[in-house]
């Protein structure tokens, strides 16, 4: 289940973000951390802001269909 956190929440979490995102200086991308409560998901603008939370079935499913292909865009 999806649910916003507020940063407090998640003091002491390690963000990491794609090695990819560098090349723009880093700072439009989004920032995930594996946490007890699931997987949280931060905008790199906002890191002082609130940061999704989904569960880690979610985050799985989430990754499987990136992998898969169901988000790409088609011409």
């Amino acid at each position: 289940m999806l649910t916003h956190q507020p940063p407090a929440a998640l003091t002491g979490a390690v963000w990491k973000k794609a090695s990819r995102s560098n090349g723009n200086g880093g700072n439009n991308c989004v920032e995930v951390a594996f946490v007890d409560q699931g997987v949280a998901v931060r905008d790199s603008k906002d890191r002082s802001g609130p940061a999704l939370m989904f569960t880690t079935a979610e985050w799985s499913a989430f990754v499987d269909s990136a992998k898969d292909g169901e988000f790409d865009l088609h011409p």
